[in-house]
């Protein structure tokens, strides 16, 4: 049995780093979601003026991992009170959001969104929604921490994120 759940949260290349290192995740593909640009590239969405933001598309087995295990590890790895940016990347397509694939799983994103509200100071931005076309991401951009872990922006922000998640979900960790 598999389910997908599809998340933004900044720069898809941090997500897609954490969640291929997790048990029970099956498949994550980097691309872009909920703009108004039929199948944009990625110099079009970093524009920002697309609409779409950097998401993944996992497919999950819930047997193993359930989906608010899978938006818990979501929170832990981004910054969801920040609008519209991440660190240093700044922009709509960075966005926080949750795009949902079934009234279920919207429900259970409303309630871990009001459970972790507690865990943060400020009040959280992430957008709720049903999951609205997806647009694969070149194929240079898919496991691209893997392929390039010593560039700058993985080895400062991306690797911290998975040492994070490994330290936090040590029990469903894949083996490195």
């Amino acid at each position: 049995m598999r389910e997908s759940a599809t998340l933004g949260g900044g720069c898809f290349w941090c997500l897609d780093a954490v969640y291929r290192r997790i048990h029970g995740v099956l498949s994550v593909e980097s691309g872009y979601c909920g703009g108004q640009v039929h199948q944009p590239s990625y110099e079009q969405i970093c524009t920002g003026k697309t609409g779409h933001a950097e998401v993944v598309r996992l497919s999950f087995d819930p047997a193993i991992i359930s989906y608010r295990e899978i938006l818990e590890i979501f929170f832990l790895i981004h910054d969801p009170t920040t609008l519209n940016r991440q660190g240093n990347d700044v922009g709509t397509q960075y966005r926080s959001v949750i795009y949902s694939h079934s009234h279920e799983q919207h429900a259970i994103a409303e309630a871990v969104k009001t459970a972790m509200a507690d865990h943060w100071d400020a009040p959280i931005v992430t957008e709720l929604a049903m999951a609205p076309m997806f647009y694969p991401a070149e194929a240079y951009h898919q496991d691209y921490f893997t392929q390039h872990p010593q560039q700058g922006y993985c080895a400062f922000v991306v690797a911290p994120k998975v040492s994070k998640a490994r330290q936090a979900f040590r029990k469903i960790w894949k083996q490195d």
